[in-house]
């Protein structure tokens, strides 16, 4: 890590205020009372979800399909409550105070009442259309309907319903109940005072909230695509992936990209069959090393889930550069930062070309508060116009990634985005 760039923290202060404010929405749009609320799914994210609003003084009502995952969920939240109470974070009166405004049901018709309803199902356009085709037919006129899709389009999503006005996605991120960030998605035809009333709330239970348009990924997860390509196009080409890892420890991210897969899960969206091994992912997941969970994935872990490289995956790894017929060679970690961080920046730009993101603080917003990018760089925005854009396009075009126009317009021209 480096020292702070000059006005980092500045930045990020600034550019956390600007973000609770929408271009187009004057900031005394009246708001939509929030008295109470609906989440569908009682999982990890709706769990979690859920607590956001109970910590804040707001009843939820929580919907699952079967009684023994709403009794699972539901000793979840108490006991992240007793956690956090045993950890000093919070008396225990407060706690007992926020799960007594818990209603845990089965009876989806229970959500007719809430005024604001959070679906929290499994990431499937097809699962989540359908259950918004159910809450339309329930929900009271005026409630907002919100998805908490990571990816998916929530223009699509509104469109299974008569009041896509109403809806709009609310991107938690993981532990719900933990991470600040909240990425608050406005459909074509979310309402002005529906979007208000959604940033409004978020601060209210202790979010920074950041607008994002409908686009695969919205911002953050967007721009952690290209970055993810360039991870497995350099462990490919030669560079252990311990190295890809660590090259982002030492710039200041608190893990790699292989450490995310491993804590995230090897075998997400992993198809099941381990006869079909198409990818490096389908390898791994075919002889059971599917992260932390199975004490091995791209690491090994111990029962302190301290990792060390696995001899079995750079087997693996080889054999896959092998079929693809890369040629191998050694790759610094300068050479690996450039090509994992300067995509991203490219990704970026066309995120505000596109105004997916009102403004380049907005993303750094994100990517402070959601991906751990560190502080010291004032965001991934910033950070470029610190180092100089014309660096980042010499270094795309070194490296023979793509450029997006506005920011080869803006080096172009000695410009910055902040």
């Amino acid at each position: 890590m480096s020292d702070p760039i000059p006005g980092a923290r500045d930045h990020i202060e600034a550019a956390r205020h600007a973000a609770a404010a929408i271009d187009d929405i004057p900031a005394d749009t009246p708001l939509i009372p929030i008295t109470s609320v609906g989440v569908i799914g009682a999982g990890t994210m709706g769990g979690g979800i859920t607590m956001n609003f109970l910590t804040a003084g707001i009843p939820v009502t929580i919907v699952e399909t079967s009684q023994d995952a709403l009794d699972r969920g539901v000793a979840t939240i108490r006991r992240n409550y007793e956690a956090t109470v045993k950890r000093g974070k919070m008396d225990a009166a407060h706690a007992e105070r926020a799960v007594a405004l818990l209603t845990p049901t089965l009876d989806f018709g229970a959500l007719a009442s809430a005024d604001l309803v959070i679906e929290a199902v499994y990431e499937s356009m097809d699962v989540k259309r359908e259950v918004f085709t159910r809450l339309d037919a329930i929900a009271k006129p005026g409630a907002i309907l919100a998805s908490n899709t990571s990816y998916l389009d929530v223009d699509a999503i509104g469109a299974v319903t008569g009041r896509p006005a109403s809806v709009l996605g609310m991107h938690f991120f993981s532990p719900a109940n933990v991470m600040k960030l909240l990425e608050v998605v406005r459909g074509k035809a979310t309402g002005k005072a529906e979007l208000a009333t959604v940033m409004a709330l978020s601060v209210k239970i202790g979010k920074i909230p950041v607008v994002s348009g409908v686009c695969h990924g919205f911002i953050g997860n967007r721009m952690l695509s290209p970055r993810q390509a360039a991870a497995h196009a350099l462990i490919m080409e030669g560079a252990k992936y311990w190295d890809v890892d660590e090259a982002l420890l030492e710039f200041g991210f608190p893990m790699g990209p292989w450490q995310m897969a491993d804590l995230a899960g090897v075998d997400i969206g992993w198809h099941r069959d381990p006869a079909r091994i198409e990818t490096l992912r389908d390898a791994l997941c075919a002889v059971g090393r599917w992260g932390q969970k199975t004490k091995k994935g791209f690491y090994d872990y111990d029962d302190n889930r301290q990792r060390t490289p696995s001899d079995e995956v750079s087997a693996i790894i080889a054999e896959f550069a092998a079929r693809e017929g890369k040629p191998q060679r050694t790759i610094g970690k300068d050479e690996i930062r450039e090509r994992l961080l300067y995509p991203m920046i490219s990704e970026g730009a066309l995120i505000l070309d596109e105004h997916i993101a009102q403004r380049a603080g907005d993303i750094d917003t994100v990517w402070l508060n959601g991906y751990g990018w560190p502080a010291w760089t004032g965001g991934p925005m910033y950070w470029a116009d610190h180092i100089g854009l014309a660096t980042v396009v010499d270094g795309l075009n070194r490296h023979g990634q793509p450029v997006a126009p506005l920011l080869a317009a803006k080096a172009a021209a000695g410009e910055t985005f902040n």
